[in-house]
């Protein structure tokens, strides 16, 4: 472990490429010009991590390995990364960040894309059992895969799908809540499937209770007969799933795990999750687009095969003989289809070697917990935060993404309430800020002051702004100019509005 990784006021690594005030747009009326060139406060590693000069160097060593041996890139390479054994220079290092097995792990595709094929093999409804439970407001992509899934088994979204929202008034979900629906709707379920980190909120919901809680509930009619739709057959005739067999092992648990990875410790196998998704450009700092990953727990390696296979699933040691029947690598891996992005594979290689060299999530995750604290702390101290208890029932997030029972803005002056758990082993690195009042353009305001001042956090309309103190790149005075910035944001707005 680095000695700075105590030192609040230190990077823990030198190894990212901060954009400066400059590069953002900083303006000059707000950053004196002296200052245009600093760093800018960058906290919105939770939407893209930025570059890293490792990243930058190994993709500038690929280009030149394209460039110089083209194909012969995929067998021999001056620097030991044959292409066609890419993904195994990071699966290892996924697979700690996961608490996974290495075979439980593939780095491939896209999360999207890896949540349908994940959904393909594991969601085998039932007419007892055919429901899909999920957070309310989950990411718009997970909402569309589930309805999508939902209606290829021909249920009706709107009956199919659980939406678990928080309680009247409140932002977040209780655990007691998530523990008592499982256990009333259990029997009628055939998925559960959560955001590990929710990406509106930031709860970091309890996975290990949901899981085990999820895999007890067990309780299909063993004298329901299974249509032939509803079963699965691989390429092997020993490789059967039915949706009878999927309903033996309790609820399916799955997770996505988007604002998870790189930000919170997870045992993916240890608790019995059966299967995961993520991406890679939130945390994991790997650029725009870059490559996903799933998990598949070691439990289902006899018994699923992939639905959608790929010559990339095949047995490596005949995959280029180019047999026409399918064998497909045990495990995760089997779920690969096409040879993965060289280029967007090591550019999450290079981030992931800084995580192994600073300990990888122990440390980081200790260090997230401080700084994180450090944000809460200093906002909490603005004259303008108001307390979550304080923020009236009418300010609740309603389904259909607005604020307010009416959708029309409050009466009020304006202020910020933190809507993320104060816990924080209910949080990741985020802090989500909900503007007051409701439905009102502070939000927005106080948004485009921060970006003027180079402070970049992101915005989630109608009210959030989310503000992520990364451990790996950001310190003790980036939450402190954050604040800052967002106290004069809100005394420039007041005195307009007091005008």
């Amino acid at each position: 472990m680095p000695p700075q990784c105590n030192d609040l006021n230190t990077v823990l690594s030198d190894e990212f490429l901060i954009p400066s005030n400059r590069d953002v747009g900083a303006t000059t009326s707000t950053v004196p010009e002296e200052n245009a060139d600093q760093r800018c406060t960058y906290l919105c590693g939770n939407s893209l991590g930025p570059l890293t000069k490792r990243s930058k160097a190994l993709l500038q060593e690929e280009l030149h390995v394209w460039g110089t041996r083209a194909v012969e890139g995929h067998f021999a390479h001056p620097y030991g990364r044959e292409w066609m054994n890419i993904a195994d220079t990071v699966t290892p290092l996924l697979a700690e960040l996961v608490g996974a097995s290495e075979k439980e792990v593939a780095c491939m595709g896209t999360l999207t894309a890896n949540l349908h094929l994940m959904m393909a093999a594991f969601y085998k409804p039932t007419a007892q059992r055919f429901k899909i439970l999920c957070e309310g407001r989950a990411f718009p992509s997970d909402q569309y895969a589930f309805a999508s899934q939902a209606r290829l088994h021909g249920y009706d979204p709107n009956e199919a799908i659980i939406e678990m929202c928080p309680r009247e008034g409140e932002f977040t979900l209780r655990e007691s809540d998530l523990l008592d629906l499982i256990a009333k709707e259990g029997h009628s379920i055939s998925l559960v499937i959560f955001s590990g980190v929710q990406y509106y909120t930031g709860q970091w919901f309890p996975m290990k209770t949901i899981t085990t809680a999820a895999k007890a509930q067990i309780g299909e009619d063993p004298l329901h007969s299974i249509t032939p739709q509803h079963h699965f057959f691989s390429l092997s005739a020993k490789h059967v799933l039915t949706a009878s067999f999927v309903s033996s092992k309790g609820c399916i648990c799955g997770w996505d795990l988007a604002h998870a990875i790189g930000n919170v410790p997870m045992a993916l196998h240890d608790w019995g999750a059966d299967f995961a998704v993520w991406c890679s450009y939130k945390y994991l700092n790997s650029g725009p687009g870059g490559i996903g990953g799933l998990f598949v727990h070691k439990k289902w390696e006899n018994s699923l095969l992939p639905q959608y296979a790929g010559w990339w699933g095949h047995d490596p040691a005949t995959r280029f003989a180019m047999p026409p029947r399918f064998s497909a690598i045990p495990g995760a891996q089997g779920f690969q289809q096409s040879n993965p992005s060289v280029l967007a594979t090591v550019s999450l290689l290079g981030s992931l070697q800084i995580f192994k060299e600073v300990g990888m999530m122990g440390p980081l995750r200790k260090r997230s917990l401080q700084l994180t604290s450090e944000l809460e702390a200093r906002l909490m101290r603005s004259r303008f935060y108001v307390p979550i208890n304080e923020v009236s029932a009418q300010c609740h997030v309603s389904q259909d993404g607005t604020n307010g029972k009416d959708g029309t803005a409050q009466q009020g002056k304006p202020g910020f309430t933190i809507i993320t758990p104060r816990d924080p082993e209910s949080r990741g690195s985020q802090l989500s800020l909900l503007f007051l009042p409701p439905n009102s353009d502070v939000m927005n305001k106080i948004f485009n002051a921060l970006s003027a001042m180079g402070v970049v956090g992101d915005e989630r309309k109608p009210d959030v702004i989310r503000l992520t103190p990364a451990p790996l790149y950001n310190t003790l005075g980036d939450c402190e100019r954050a604040t800052s910035c967002l106290e004069d944001a809100f005394e420039s707005l007041t005195k307009v509005t007091e005008r």
